[in-house]
């Protein structure tokens, strides 16, 4: 009897289904750990200044980083303390908005010639667009670009300062819109020849719709490059009225006075805002514009 009891009791057994061993994804869980750890070593500084910006001035003399007294009062004065700054933010968006177009416009233009059309001395053009890229041209050319811009009539000019700009940074959108270009087969642009399309026609109906993307990439770099950019502004301009708002915002502290951080914080929460709206706005698409090839070489 115990005989049979023990032989069904082991049948049950085998007739059960085997328990899934759960496997933890740990390789899984490390990459995010890694990448959020980054992403907070990124944001503390900026939730900190935005903290900063809103205490109170004896507030800002303690070590606390959460405030104990909201006080937005820092942003009326840092908008109202300098007279020239409406003129300083007018002067930053339009010549932040002309070279994103011009320079988006020639690097989209000259992608497409590099990649689908017969032009002679390609080998030539990407070796100086590469080698300008290992030169930091904003400073080994500093006195070349002062020297040029005088010439032409163009010192503490604020749109004397969209030629380098769009110059400095045309080199790096060209390579991203050429490796844009190179994921789209050449047979799609022969096809289109063939049907009697000519190259401005299948850039505009063809191409354009499928770099979309990339073209994206090109204007958030161009933007962060030619809204954040200090040196040359700082160097080719001397009125107050024709520079950039980078430059009187890292020349406010003599203004403000040196222990007024609230106000500081102020200023520079103004100045990053548009650059982090812009790119909040586009960053699927931006994101896009990485997976499709804006980095390939």
């Amino acid at each position: 009897m115990a005989t049979r009891v023990e032989t069904e009791s082991i049948a049950a057994t085998r007739r059960r289904p085997a328990r899934r061993r759960v496997r933890v994804p740990w390789s899984s869980i490390a990459k995010h750990g890694i990448l959020l750890f980054f992403c907070l070593i990124i944001l503390f500084p900026l939730f900190w200044v935005f903290l900063l910006s809103i205490k109170s001035l004896p507030d800002a003399y303690t070590n606390h980083i959460w405030p104990n007294d909201f006080d937005f009062s820092s942003y009326r004065t840092a908008l109202t303390a300098i007279d020239t700054l409406p003129q300083n933010i007018k002067n930053s968006v339009v010549l932040t908005l002309a070279t994103m177009l011009i320079t988006t416009t020639v690097a989209v233009l000259a992608g497409y010639a590099l990649v689908h059309l017969p032009t002679p001395g390609k080998g030539i053009v990407l070796a100086i667009l590469v080698g300008s890229l290992f030169v930091p041209s904003r400073v080994t050319g500093l006195i070349s670009i002062w020297e040029i811009q005088d010439r032409l009539g163009l010192i503490n000019s604020t749109w004397g300062l969209l030629l380098p700009y769009q110059t400095l940074a045309l080199a790096v959108s060209v390579f991203i819109m050429r490796g844009v270009f190179q994921t789209i087969p050449r047979e799609l642009a022969e096809s289109a020849r063939v049907d009697g399309a000519g190259s401005f026609m299948i850039l505009r109906r063809i191409m354009i719709p499928l770099v979309r993307n990339g073209v994206i990439v090109v204007l958030i770099t161009n933007f962060i490059a030619a809204w954040g950019e200090w040196l040359l502004a700082n160097t080719l301009t001397n009125d107050q009225e024709q520079r950039t708002l980078t430059v009187v915002m890292a020349s406010a502290n003599a203004g403000f006075g040196q222990w007024l951080w609230p106000t500081m914080a102020a200023m520079y929460v103004v100045a990053i805002l548009p650059g982090l709206i812009a790119f909040i706005v586009v960053q699927r698409w931006y994101m896009r514009g990485l997976q499709e090839g804006a980095l390939k070489g």
